[in-house]
């Protein structure tokens, strides 16, 4: 790892900060390298509320969204909810539906087959609507790029009204309104809603034309701060009162759905890094390894004993899935070990029998071995799809655009992106993306970064600093938990290796006579030479809680050692 300490900011900058807001060096420090330079931004950043949201209607298109809405709902129209099979589609869904249920009855969901559909928006869904007398599809996390597909509902009588946060191509599709915060011709203030945070905004939209207000709608937060902490977008702005006031929703009064998996996997109060790990690996396990609608199915259940049996069968999708990404990248490592050709900018791996549901997962994977732009492909119908993931910094989207001759359809994020072609294009495409990532690139993004907020000394961590810290959540993109180094430690004596095949690193650092703490390092079990060579040494590392028979106390959880 290449450490990159954040610059500092200036003096009288820090001085003017701590005396407004009565705090230390090092929190007033914390707070201006995100921004927060006054006890106003201070205030809104500490207590996060539904002031902080802006008015729906500054999205472009949302008047014509909540009209034709309207119309639908005063002639009795059949409305079918239509998402992606991912967390952020099937908790947009499940919000749409469950917001519209309370209007009328006749609201019904789709979410596309992962194998059989595909990404997005699928013709077979669009017959679907037409065969069943629905004559409005609210696309939710997708559809900003189906222009072909819109066209053919229009063609069949269907309407279509698009919620995406995706990047829209050159055209906008001919739909009755496209909500995208990301459309260049779209001067909604916050750029960075998930697709259910823009469904969120549609259901206040259309609450504010009958008499209700946001806080009306707080119930459905649990599902917005659930796609907000999975789909990895920056937790600041709208996203982190979003993301806080939903929090408190899944730990007070989470919906029988939410309620069920907590209960399944048997953890009480939960911060966005449980919702990313506990809760939607299980909601995405369902898409990944049957179907999206189980997902949706469990979300929108109000009976708790049944919700209680479906988060049991999800649990043991979740399982399925992590025993197959198991195996698929033990599987994909073995393949670029054997190919020479493997050794330069990307990774490129193809297996015809890998489980569509589970390669961006091994894309990820791959990417702790070998950090480069990574795409696992398989076999998917006639065609080969795949899934990509990049290194921070290098923007794997932009690379694939340039790669679009060889590409079937593609779509997705800086960091994140899914992609289909045809089998006798995937040697043109392979070299074209290598070619394209090695003169793009900047070497030093081949070296993971770990970004360093501050240096401080160990005798500086204390508890007081701890409760400020934590009051900094949630954490997310944009504002991640705040990484320390500290140097010219020495271990007191008694560190070892813990865990299976001794994979992780306990002991005790001091920094002088009286500093003395515990450390943990995670798979930092082959570091223990630099700690027991008895010369001092460098910590980066977030101060964290240990909580052991009924105590607590400060330990820190390291991130990397150097000598």
């Amino acid at each position: 790892m290449r450490w990159t300490l954040k610059p500092k900011p200036e003096i009288s900058k820090i001085e003017e900060l701590k005396n407004a807001l009565q705090v230390d060096d090092i929190v007033a420090t914390l707070l201006l390298q995100r921004g927060i330079d006054s006890f106003e931004a201070a205030k809104t950043f500490f207590r996060p509320s539904f002031d902080d949201l802006h008015d729906p209607f500054l999205m472009k298109d949302m008047d014509k969204a909540v009209a034709r809405i309207e119309k639908a709902l005063e002639h009795n129209e059949n409305i079918l909810v239509y998402g992606d099979y991912d967390v952020d589609g099937t908790t947009s869904v499940a919000l749409m539906s469950s917001y519209l249920k309370t209007r009328t009855e006749r609201v019904a969901t789709y979410i596309p087959d992962r194998y059989d559909e595909g990404y997005g928006v699928s013709y077979k869904g669009i017959d679907f609507a037409d065969d069943n007398d629905f004559s409005l599809i609210i696309a939710l996390d997708c559809g900003v790029k189906a222009i072909d597909k819109v066209a053919y509902a229009k063609e069949k009588g269907v309407d279509f009204i698009i919620c995406d946060h995706h990047r829209p191509g050159n055209q906008i599709p001919d739909a009755v309104a496209v909500l995208d915060p990301k459309r260049e011709d779209c001067d909604y203030p916050f750029k960075e809603l998930c697709g259910c945070g823009v469904g969120f905004k549609l259901i206040t939209a259309l609450a504010s034309k009958n008499g209700q207000t946001v806080e009306d709608l707080v119930e459905y937060l649990d599902l917005v701060a659930t796609a907000i902490g999975a789909d990895i977008v920056p937790i600041v702005g709208e996203n982190r009162a979003l993301a806080s006031i939903g929090l408190q929703v899944i730990n007070t009064y989470p919906r029988p759905g939410m309620k069920a998996i907590i209960a399944e996997a048997k953890k009480d109060e939960l911060t966005i890094t449980d919702v990313v790990f506990i809760i939607a690996p299980r909601i995405n396990a369902a898409g990944r390894m049957k179907h999206g609608n189980h997902a949706v199915t469990l979300l929108t259940e109000t009976d708790f004993n049944l919700a209680a049996q479906y988060a049991v069968e999800i649990d043991n999708y979740n399982t399925e899935r992590r025993e197959t990404d198991k195996r698929i990248t033990e599987e994909a490592l073995k393949q670029i070990d054997e190919n020479k050709e493997q050794k330069g900018f990307t990774t490129v791996v193809y297996n015809e029998d890998w489980h569509k549901g589970v390669i961006g997962i091994v894309a990820s994977r791959l990417i702790e071995t070998y950090y480069r732009p990574t795409l696992v492909f398989t076999k998917s119908g006639d065609k080969l799809a795949a899934s990509a993931r990049s290194v921070s910094g290098f923007d794997v989207y932009n690379a694939l655009e340039a790669c679009s001759e060889h590409i079937d359809q593609f779509g997705g994020h800086k960091y994140a992106a899914g992609l289909t072609l045809l089998p006798e294009n995937y040697e043109a495409f392979k070299n074209k993306f290598e070619s394209v990532v090695k003169s793009t690139i900047d070497p030093k993004l081949l070296t993971p970064e770990l970004k360093v907020d501050l240096k401080i000394e160990l005798g500086e961590i204390n508890d007081k600093l701890m409760r400020i810290i934590k009051q900094f959540a949630p954490f997310g993109p944009g504002n991640m938990s705040p990484v320390f180094m500290s140097q010219n430690i020495k271990d007191t004596g008694w560190g070892k290796c813990v865990g299976e095949d001794d994979k992780h690193l306990r002991f005790t650092a001091t920094q002088s006579f009286n500093d003395k703490i515990i450390c943990i390092g995670f798979g930092l079990g082959a570091k223990i030479d630099i700690i027991k060579n008895t010369k001092p040494f460098s910590l980066a590392y977030s101060i964290d809680e240990n909580h052991w028979n009924g105590n607590t106390s400060l330990q820190l959880k390291l991130k990397d050692i150097k000598e």
